[in-house]
């Protein structure tokens, strides 16, 4: 694959082109000539668009695709095609199949699922047997076949001693454990957050300490344990606080938040959405403003867009009965660009590989071509024309979002999406 970038501005804080507007030469997928001006000799196809900004490619870990046994909410094809729009050349999958992924064979299948594709998909194992939380997965075997992290999706570790066992195994493998922060004897049948908002809409709540509780206990066995924690999806400002602290004392804690719970406070529940029905739930204002520090800051290590097709059949039913969850890789870029300057929506988007132990490129001469193209200046309503999901669950729809994704170019292949 060759091209010739014209007049790109780089957004890369690794390459020495940061901020500058070049033309960047690609040979075979190798970056191969950055300047002001190139000469285009070989008669390359050349690529050139409004305001075009160019980035190391996205990275977003928690990627849930259906296939296989959902193939109804969406496919590894079409997941993969979706991130491909949305910007992201390197994505993870998430265990929530069926089967669960729990195997080795079932991480190589995935693994061949995606191979030879312009994004490259990484798989996360379940941490137990069919995620029901009683006795840990193949974890050496699945980390020999592939995958990049072991956690059961949505479901919170609910024994102790295997989430202790799983950290002490992270001590030699490296591996991030994930343990989603719920208690679920606190949070069982609840479906959005406690607060005057549940209680007008009558609606079963899940307060915010069901979260605190979770991660105050797991930040004890890490303590003892050691290995690498990562707690997804943190919503509140209390879990923030417990983690900031928990980083100063220097334990090998990570953990990320979700763009809509960046985004939507619960005060949008009102009119009974439920594509606002997420988990963890849409939180308050407050909580909204100290996960924003904590992203800025570092103590959030990760944004995610969480994305999980579901078909129409969980979610057009009564707010109670709803499945949790939205699709969101679509909306990403355009709600990061939203609420943070580009730049720190880009350095959001294309930071964290290294908790998983991917590596990370940088626009440079003589590295592999991983870049993403976009217009960080064009407004729009994100609507339903923007969805290339097999499944429509967006929390995002009819919301005024921020920026134009144009294409990646990835694993030597380039995709572009005009």
């Amino acid at each position: 694959m060759n091209l010739l970038i014209r007049s790109a501005i780089v957004i890369d804080k690794k390459s020495e082109f940061h901020n500058d507007k070049v033309d960047i030469l690609i040979k075979n997928g190798i970056i191969s000539n950055i300047a002001r001006s190139i000469k285009n000799s070989n008669n390359y196809k050349e690529l050139k668009f409004d305001n075009l900004h160019v980035s190391v490619g996205w990275f977003d870990y928690s990627i849930s695709c259906g296939q296989p046994g959902y193939e109804e909410r969406d496919n590894m094809k079409n997941t993969l095609d979706v991130a491909s729009k949305s910007g992201f050349t390197c994505i993870g999958i998430q265990p929530n199949t069926n089967p669960v992924i729990d195997k080795r064979s079932e991480i190589e299948y995935i693994k061949l699922l995606s191979s030879d594709n312009i994004v490259t998909a990484h798989p996360i194992g379940s941490l137990t047997k069919k995620s029901e939380g009683n006795k840990l997965s193949e974890i050496f075997d699945m980390g020999e076949g592939g995958a990049i992290a072991f956690g059961d999706y949505k479901r919170s570790i609910k024994n102790p001693n295997i989430l202790k066992l799983a950290l002490q195994y992270s001590n030699n493998s490296n591996y991030p454990i994930l343990s989603f922060p719920n208690t679920m004897d606190i949070s069982e049948n609840g479906v959005v957050n406690e607060n005057v908002t549940s209680t007008v809409l009558g609606l079963n709540p899940i307060p915010s300490f069901s979260e605190h509780l979770n991660i105050q206990r797991d930040l004890t066995i890490l303590e003892y344990a050691g290995g690498k924690l990562h707690i997804p999806t943190i919503s509140t400002e209390k879990s923030c606080e417990l983690i900031r602290n928990a980083k100063k004392r220097g334990l090998n804690v990570t953990c990320s938040t979700t763009i809509h719970n960046l985004f939507f406070d619960d005060q949008y529940l009102s009119g009974y959405n439920t594509n606002f029905k997420v988990l963890p739930p849409l939180r308050s204002l407050a909580d909204i403003e100290s996960l924003k520090t904590a992203v800025k800051d570092g103590t959030i290590d990760l944004v995610t867009c969480d994305h999980n097709p579901l078909n129409i059949e969980l979610k057009d039913l009564e707010f109670e009965n709803a499945a949790f969850g939205t699709i969101g890789l679509e909306s990403c870029f355009g709600a990061l660009n939203k609420l943070f300057s580009t730049k720190s929506a880009i350095q959001i988007l294309t930071r964290g590989r290294s908790i998983f132990l991917l590596n990370s490129s940088t626009i440079s001469i003589g590295e592999s071509a991983d870049i993403t193209l976009f217009n960080p200046n064009y407004d729009y309503i994100f609507s339903e024309n923007e969805i290339f999901s097999k499944s429509k669950n967006s929390i995002f729809k009819n919301t005024k979002l921020k920026g134009r994704v144009y294409g990646i170019i990835s694993n030597n292949k380039v995709k572009l999406n005009v």
